[in-house]
């Protein structure tokens, strides 16, 4: 029987009222609005969802939020605490300017910052309602409180890891030659929500020269003996935070004769990876550690993306692990360690695990072995 995994309660009113506060802080005298989004589910508890009508959580640099809100709408965040934790509600019907009530909330500003993913059809017209205002993303606002997972964020991304092993660990019911991609593919996203995960937001079955393409999805090709078969697969637990694990899987014996010696090599730069990671460390040393081993084995040019991506109420978020990306690793800090080498048009293979960076060093989310395990 497969094991459900236990519902996390939302984060309680003096969490979020933590977290508006440091948003607040955290924008020095910048008005903020937040769009509906994983955002806005960190700040209040609830996402909401983004149409024609403007729905915005309005943080002005000085005075309480306010949630603007359709009034249609606003039975949907009848969850919210509002009172507990200062925000007031404000909504209006067709034929009210919700603009103009988001910008007389501002109070004015010289400057506000907009949700990265506010639909262009509200951020043009809160320009219009705002003339001379100077507007610039709020991402890297809420990206400073986001990338640092306090202790209920982390339990809930080990919930999530933890559940999505359970799903690696039953590939082999349905990975096998005779059938296609998209048959395995449907029977593993059935399995993402039986082990513990509300829905599956991604399913790649990458098998033989598919495996080649890093975000292949899924296909009518038909699995083959000898196949190399790459499985990239998660989703969110009821909590909102995600799984994200990659294993690689053969179909009886590999038909390529350079799949053992070129999958040992990954295996290296992948833990080599893990075990870069520490406080004190910059985002782009973890990449460069599994970089380096892939490319003393003359295979570099077959790494072809970042080694890593940061993981909570997005699948992809920051901190990203990647050249260039000079940000010291604090603990809280959690993402992805999944390099890969890609032979275009024969095989593809990659190993990936979430983890977070403790106080004095590492811990894994996921448990399940690294081998290329045979199906």
């Amino acid at each position: 029987m497969s094991q459900r995994s236990l519902h996390l309660q939302a984060p309680d009113a003096t969490v979020l009222r933590a977290r508006l506060d440091r948003a607040k802080q955290a924008a020095a005298g910048t008005g903020l609005l937040i769009a509906p989004g994983s955002d806005l589910r960190y700040l209040i508890g609830q996402a909401g969802g983004s149409f024609e009508r403007l729905t915005t959580l309005v943080i002005p640099a000085d005075g309480n939020p306010a949630l603007v809100v359709p009034k249609l709408e606003a039975p949907g965040f009848g969850d919210v605490p509002m009172d507990d934790l200062g925000i007031d509600l404000i909504t209006w019907v067709d034929g009210d300017d919700p603009y103009a009530l988001a910008a007389a909330r501002l109070g004015g500003p010289e400057r506000i910052a907009v949700s990265d993913f506010t639909p262009a059809l509200h951020v043009l017209a809160l320009r219009d309602a705002m003339p001379g205002v100077a507007q610039v993303l709020a991402g890297p606002i809420v990206r400073e409180l986001r990338m640092r997972k306090d202790a209920a964020e982390i339990a809930a991304l080990r919930e999530a890891g933890a559940a999505i092993d359970r799903v690696h660990a039953r590939v082999g019911e349905w990975l096998r030659a005779g059938r296609t991609e998209a048959e395995v593919g449907a029977d593993i996203a059935a399995a993402i929500v039986e082990e513990g995960h509300e829905r599956a937001d991604f399913v790649i079955v990458g098998s033989g020269p598919n495996g080649s393409s890093p975000h292949h999805d899924v296909s009518d090709r038909v699995i083959e003996a000898g196949d190399v078969v790459v499985v990239d697969i998660g989703g969110p637990i009821a909590a909102g935070y995600n799984s994200d694990s990659t294993r690689t899987y053969s179909v009886g014996e590999p038909r390529d004769s350079d799949v053992p010696a070129t999958y040992a090599v990954l295996q290296e730069a992948q833990q080599a990876a893990v075990d870069a990671v520490r406080p004190g460390v910059s985002a782009e040393s973890i990449d460069r550690a599994a970089r380096e081993v892939i490319t003393a084995a003359g295979l570099g040019e077959l790494f072809i993306h970042r080694t890593g991506h940061g993981i909570g109420l997005d699948v992809h978020e920051e901190p990203y692990i990647v050249s260039g990306n000079e940000l010291i690793l604090e603990p809280g800090m959690a993402f992805s360690v999944e390099p890969g080498i890609y032979q275009e048009g024969r095989w593809g293979a990659r190993i990936e695990d979430i983890v977070v960076v403790t106080d004095t060093g590492v811990e894994s989310f996921n448990q399940r072995p690294h081998t290329l395990m045979a199906v």
